[in-house]
């Protein structure tokens, strides 16, 4: 087992690594017998019982496709090898516990069921039966299931009759983010039979809004989470561009800005949030972007193809855009408040390393610097004057310099926010309002890592989370954040793990080298409070881990061996 530098036991010891990617050993060549009578249906023997130890995964060929092989306290099991979510390949993740995390982005499924335990991620595994016969392992699985590599949780339908246009459901979700969509699917999952309404702003069903930003040139069609035809199925209204202007409690209904009302028994704010206005002279001049939609991004690509591209912010999404440009804009330029990027989040040290990567891929820095105006030519944008007299050519600005929740319609209504525009909601993502539920971006909830201080966490990985602890609140089936926060940036093909919540932080612990960009970060106070890396898989999920089971690492008992 693993060991802490000064000789005892490391809180990494119950995580243990997994196996090789691998195959049988030449003795062991894997024989195919199918089933005549059950064509849907393969077996192959893929190992022998010794070939893997108590707390090793496996990834095996059956021929018909690949499964993960699992050995946890002598038994067998076998499901799915690739994360349903971005297809991550599980055989480099962590077994523990009866579970696997994902090494990419953390989500975990149960080695048992095959369901996903935590998140991002909509769908579960599919799981394939195992014995043993002669010291051989044999699986049996079914083909289809082997090809899809993922399972979607059964769900019940609607048992009322509903007229489309009826102005009362029994659950409403303001919002078709994560946390909406996890909501509304986790009740059907649960057995809820009554009618479930999603409004949103959008003109979008449910999408994967973090891909805005690194494929610019993606369709809605392509980011979909769900296909019209699931909603369907599954009887899941989408109001789409329905935007809500007022929320009633005492009559517990919701007012629309063409006039629609609709009553609710229960409702679930997750109206995500809104980017921060830039104050700036020639607001009128176009092509200046937010980012918040697949038109945006798509309008983003297409003017910056051989032309002059500004970012304004440092932001995830601001980083994540200019990363984008560099192989279709003629020069991409970055403005800065600060002297580093992403300093505030994950250090000077990664801030800097980062930085020197942008910069050999042609992007030019304006650090300490502001916008003072923007500047067109027959309304089109052509140049940004900074506050410092600098004026740089440009043809699209897109703006990322932080967010707001988007909260502004609950002003009268009596559900309680902060100072910032936040909702507190308590362990079960309830408001202050009985029947009122919220999540996602617009919260501050108890965080368990840090004895339940009430925190806001805009990470697309917490919103599955609060999504499914509200819809099963709704049910009565109350459900504690246990979740470990998952966050991840992908820039120049490669990829930043963070988990953890690294708020307040005094000190970077950074082993690995980082002019390779490859190394690991533990963030931290007394002890670490979060961990981030760049090519050192699965280590980051091995913290997250450790810091689920409960246990504290500190300094002195970090480890990246084995990773």
């Amino acid at each position: 087992d693993l060991m802490s530098p000064n000789g005892k036991a490391s809180p990494f010891s119950e995580c243990r690594l997994n196996g090789s990617l691998g195959h049988c050993s030449d003795e062991d060549t894997m024989t195919l017998r199918p089933h005549h009578k059950h064509r849907d249906y393969i077996e192959a023997s893929v190992c022998h019982v010794k070939d893997l130890e108590n707390g090793q995964i496996r990834e095996v060929d059956l021929g018909a496709g690949r499964a993960l092989l699992i050995k946890e306290h002598g038994e067998f099991f076998a499901m799915g090898h690739k994360c349903p979510h971005y297809g991550a390949p599980l055989v480099k993740g962590v077994l523990s516990k009866g579970h696997v995390r994902c090494p990419w982005h953390g989500a975990c499924f149960n080695i048992t069921t095959g369901d996903i335990e935590d998140f991002p991620g909509l769908d579960s595994l599919p799981t394939f039966q195992v014995r043993v016969e002669k010291e051989k392992v044999i699986i049996r699985a079914n083909k289809q299931a082997l090809q899809t590599q993922r399972r979607s949780k059964a769900m019940s339908k609607c048992s009322a009759v509903i007229n489309s246009s009826t102005g009362f459901s029994h659950v409403l979700i303001i919002g078709s983010g994560p946390a909406g969509l996890v909501c509304a699917e986790t009740l059907r999952q649960e057995g809820f039979t009554d009618r479930i309404v999603m409004c949103t702003m959008d003109t979008h069903l449910p999408y994967d809004r973090p891909k805005l930003s690194k494929c610019l040139e993606s369709t809605a069609e392509q980011l979909q989470l769900r296909s019209s035809d699931f909603f369907q199925t599954h009887d899941i209204e989408i109001l789409l561009e329905k935007e809500v202007v007022s929320v009633d409690v005492k009559t517990r209904t919701v007012t629309f800005r063409d006039g629609f009302k609709m009553e609710y028994r229960k409702l679930f704010i997750a109206t995500g949030s809104r980017p921060k206005p830039l104050s700036y002279k020639g607001k009128d001049v176009g092509n200046v972007f937010h980012l918040r939609t697949p038109e945006d991004a798509n309008s983003i690509a297409t003017l910056a193809s051989s032309k002059n591209a500004v970012i304004v912010g440092t932001s995830f999404i601001g980083m994540e855009v200019a990363a984008a440009l560099t192989d279709k804009a003629h020069s991409v330029s970055v403005i800065g408040i600060e002297a580093v990027p992403f300093r505030k989040a994950l250090g000077e040290k990664v801030g800097k390393a980062l930085m020197k990567l942008f910069e050999s891929n042609r992007v030019k820095f304006y650090m300490l610097n502001e916008v003072w105006e923007m500047r067109g030519h027959n309304g089109q944008l052509k140049e940004v004057v900074l506050k410092s007299g600098k004026v740089l050519r440009a043809d699209v600005c897109v703006i990322g310099i932080g967010s707001s929740p988007a909260t502004a319609f609950l002003k009268q209504s009596g559900v309680h926010m902060d100072s910032k525009g936040f909702i507190p909601v308590n362990k079960t993502m309830q408001t202050n309002i009985d029947g009122v539920f919220a999540g996602g971006d617009v919260v501050t909830f108890p965080l368990a890592l840090r004895s339940n201080k009430k925190v806001n966490i805009p990470h697309w990985q917490m919103a599955h989370v609060h999504g499914r602890v509200a819809a099963l609140s709704m049910m009565g089936k109350a459900s504690d954040i246990k979740t470990v926060p998952y966050f991840w940036t992908a820039m120049f093909g490669k990829s930043i793990r963070y988990a953890g919540y690294g708020d307040g932080f005094d000190d970077v612990v950074i082993q690995g080298d980082l002019d390779e960009l490859k190394f690991v970060a533990f963030y931290t106070n007394e002890e670490v409070v979060a961990v981030a890396s760049m090519n050192y898989d699965p280590i980051v999920s091995r913290v997250a881990e450790v810091f689920g089971s409960g246990k504290t690492i500190r300094k002195r008992d970090k480890t990246t061996d084995g990773s």
